[in-house]
């Protein structure tokens, strides 16, 4: 029986480089681009290895309804007992912080304290409630940091919730976090590709909060370098963290076999966690420049290819 990786997926861009690593080890694949598309239930999968590459940000792309059509792929897959790299758990959490969050507590994992509400209505109290300054604002879905806001004072956020500066939430729930100001002033983003952990990047996050480090994100800030530089991204050299083994831990019991856990440390040496991102991105500037020995996207080609060389 013929078999093959299909790679399923909303922004060609992201994945170009993958192709071009498949095509290298000579591996069968085919992508599946979802946005408007039909899936007929009755039908039967093709077989191989199905690799979900879908993103919470897919609206910001006008692919507002992939995700949940993917959720509904992802569910006729597993129906017929396909390998999925980031099923419908990794999905859940893709799509929503509170997912993320919750998640991460019951892992033992410590995250920013964190107050959700369903109504911009809500969020003045809630962010007295939280009782911290500064605090962060974002949508419960956004993908990028896209609609995250730092405000220093509950006067600036009443201003803003009158003009109507928030912007939306795509799925109406709304998070107050406390600002975890990074001690280096840099967050790191820790990456895994089949459950081990191939490096960690630092990102300069002194000019805001869109902190996608694919080479070709369409930002519209200086956080993803669309001119391929990638001086705010490095590779940790010597990377040390005693969590990473909970990082692991939780990866794998989320579905999640290709993905980044995302931090900031604080004044006092703590690691806050606040993103779990399931459609990972690399910046490829930065891997050359730490010698160019690991590259994420060679390394899920080869992880890919191993899973389907084992059916």
């Amino acid at each position: 029986m013929s078999k093959k990786i299909y790679i399923i997926h909303e922004n060609e861009e992201w994945i170009t480089q993958l192709k071009d690593e498949l095509e290298k080890l000579n591996m069968p694949y085919e992508t599946w681009f979802v946005d408007e598309l039909e899936l007929d239930l009755n039908s039967t999968p093709p077989y191989g290895v199905f690799y979900n590459r879908m993103s919470a940000s897919s609206h910001t792309r006008g692919h507002r309804y992939a995700p949940e059509m993917t959720g509904a792929m992802l569910s006729w897959l597993k129906s017929h007992d396909r390998v999925v790299i980031n099923d419908r758990d990794a999905l859940r959490l893709e799509l929503s912080k509170v997912e993320q969050y919750t998640a991460l507590m019951s892992a033992g994992i410590t995250t920013p304290e964190t107050i959700a509400v369903n109504s911009i209505d809500l969020l003045y109290k809630a962010a007295e409630k939280l009782n911290q300054s500064p605090f962060i604002i974002k949508p419960n879905r956004g993908g990028k940091g896209a609609g995250v806001q730092l405000f220093y004072t509950l006067d600036s956020l009443k201003s803003t919730i009158m003009d109507g500066g928030l912007g939306d939430s795509l799925d109406g729930i709304w998070l107050v976090q406390t600002y975890i100001k990074p001690s280096d002033g840099c967050i790191t983003r820790v990456e895994f590709v089949g459950g081990e952990m191939i490096y960690a990047v630092r990102v300069d996050a002194s000019g805001g909060f869109e902190l996608c480090p694919a080479d070709s994100c369409h930002v519209n800030d200086d956080f993803c370098p669309t001119d391929g530089v990638g001086s705010k991204f490095s590779i940790h050299q010597k990377y040390e963290n005693d969590d990473i083994y909970k990082y692991k831990n939780f990866l794998l019991s989320n579905g999640i076999g290709i993905g980044a856990i995302e931090y900031a440390k604080g004044s006092a040496g703590i690691r806050y966690v606040y993103d779990v991102n399931t459609n990972t991105n690399y910046n490829n500037q930065a891997e050359l420049d730490s010698g160019g020995e690991i590259q994420g996207m060679r390394e899920i080609a080869k992880f890919l290819s191993s899973q389907l060389k084992s059916l």
